[in-house]
């Protein structure tokens, strides 16, 4: 075990030399190995095992994440990759060109959280970082980034390798922010479809702590809800609490409007479109006596689609402002309702037809066993969702990829969770050929014949 621990510590002080060298093995022996199965396990064997333990030990916070990207920046750029840093912040862009076709981007998401952690590995994070808003926090990979930015390098040295079975252009984006669902909102104001190239199909996955470990999940539709925080500020008239007919208790008016907010969902969407509003957050008041003047409540709004999306958010409003009018709020002191611009993400939906298409090159590629049915514990949200917009004509494919042994799912940590940890190998492994395997599909050379 010592000799490991020495390894671990050695690997956060690698120089560029080491990392170049370890670069030109790898892609020697990608060249060289029989399937691309095993061309990924040697990589990961000489390089990419050091490379998620460096990340895993070194996580940075959301916006924050400069020695992230030049890593990402580097390891990329070694490959012959074009690199730019700094889009949208800290997110950097890579492409390869390679002959006439389509674009397909691949994404991977790099910030970790404010969490200290308490998984027990040998090369837990003790890293701690001070946040955009000034305070200090102990930060880990609770949510699996670094496998994913691991598994970016793993997907961009093959496909380089590989250059002789695809035509087209490949765009790698390495995302910051994904936990503030800012980081991709962030590299389209700066320029990402208009400075780069713009795809035609997107592709990214996350390694998820409830499929066991190298399993692939793949929905054809639905991937992740819309996420909305919402803010409402409460007014009312204060007053002694030994006389409350001298005002309006705003903690009564909000704690009606808070029950009053469930009607939405069960009675005002339909019942067979999903719907989550969650008060996160309420406060108020200053003492046992006192009537106050306002109280401040913290919503998050979750839909499957843009239509329900909506009416959760025009209903909200309609509720606040109804309910204080019912119990006299006077109209001059009607409820403010705000909704965050930076903490809001539209559902995640893939391409259905090109969600069928790689689902059915993953069954062809790994088997049927590999490629399991996707299931939801509930309505997370994912900024995936804004590369692939409706309106912007790019077609998104967004799946999962196991990370828990599988006689550990049922009592797996959950993600964000200070005990979060998965199994490195195959998680790694099996995202990077399912990324390359999918974008080989989505930028394969068309067959000679059929073009005749």
């Amino acid at each position: 075990m010592t000799g490991r621990r020495d390894k671990l510590t050695d690997i956060a002080s690698w120089g560029q030399c080491a990392c170049g060298l370890l670069l030109t093995i790898a892609l020697a022996t990608t060249a060289t190995a029989d399937t691309l199965g095993d061309a990924i396990a040697a990589d990961y064997d000489a390089t990419l095992e050091d490379l998620f333990i460096h990340f895993h030990q070194n996580p940075e916070l959301s916006f924050l994440e400069s020695a992230t990207a030049n890593r990402m920046a580097s390891e990329l750029r070694a490959l012959g990759y074009d690199v730019t840093e700094g889009v949208g912040g800290t997110g950097v862009v890579a492409v390869l060109a390679n002959g006439d076709g389509p674009t397909v981007l691949l994404r991977a998401d790099m910030d970790g959280l404010p969490v200290e952690e308490k998984s027990g590995l040998p090369y837990a994070s003790t890293a701690r970082q001070v946040d955009i808003t000034g305070e200090e926090h102990p930060v880990m990979h609770a949510c699996g980034h670094d496998v994913h930015i691991t598994a970016l390098v793993g997907a961009a040295r093959q496909l380089k390798a590989l250059t002789d079975q695809w035509s087209g252009t490949l765009v790698l984006i390495v995302q910051p922010a994904e936990e503030r669902a800012s980081g991709a909102r962030g590299m389209l104001a700066d320029g990402l479809y208009e400075r780069f190239p713009k795809p035609d199909y997107a592709l990214a996955f996350h390694v998820a702590a409830r499929y066991p470990s190298g399993k692939i999940a793949l929905p054809l539709t639905v991937v992740g809800a819309s996420a909305d925080s919402v803010d409402i500020v409460v007014f009312g008239v204060g007053s002694h609490g030994a006389y409350p007919q001298k005002g309006v208790d705003p903690v009564l008016v909000a704690a009606q409007i808070v029950v009053t907010l469930q009607s939405i969902v069960s009675r005002t969407i339909n019942p067979l479109e999903p719907g989550v509003i969650t008060v996160g957050a309420i406060h108020g008041g200053t003492k046992h006596n006192i009537i106050g003047e306002r109280v401040e409540m913290q919503l998050t709004v979750r839909a499957d689609s843009f239509e329900t999306r909506k009416l959760l958010l025009d209903s909200i409003d309609r509720v606040a402002e109804g309910v204080a009018l019912s119990l006299g709020v006077p109209e001059d002191r009607l409820p403010e309702v705000t909704r965050s611009k930076t903490e809001t993400t539209p559902p995640t939906l893939n391409d259905e037809a090109t969600a069928r298409r790689i689902k059915s090159t993953f069954v062809e590629h790994f088997g049927d066993q590999t490629v399991v049915e996707p299931r939801r514990e509930g309505m997370g949200a994912e900024d995936f969702a804004y590369l692939v917009e409706p309106e912007l004509g790019v077609k998104g494919v967004y799946f999962a990829v196991g990370g828990t042994p599988e006689d550990q799912v049922e009592n797996a940590p959950s993600h964000h969770s200070p005990l979060f940890k998965i199994e490195p190998e195959p998680s790694i492994t099996v995202g990077v050929e399912a990324m390359t395997v999918a974008a080989l599909e989505l930028l394969k050379i068309p067959d000679s014949d059929a073009d005749r």
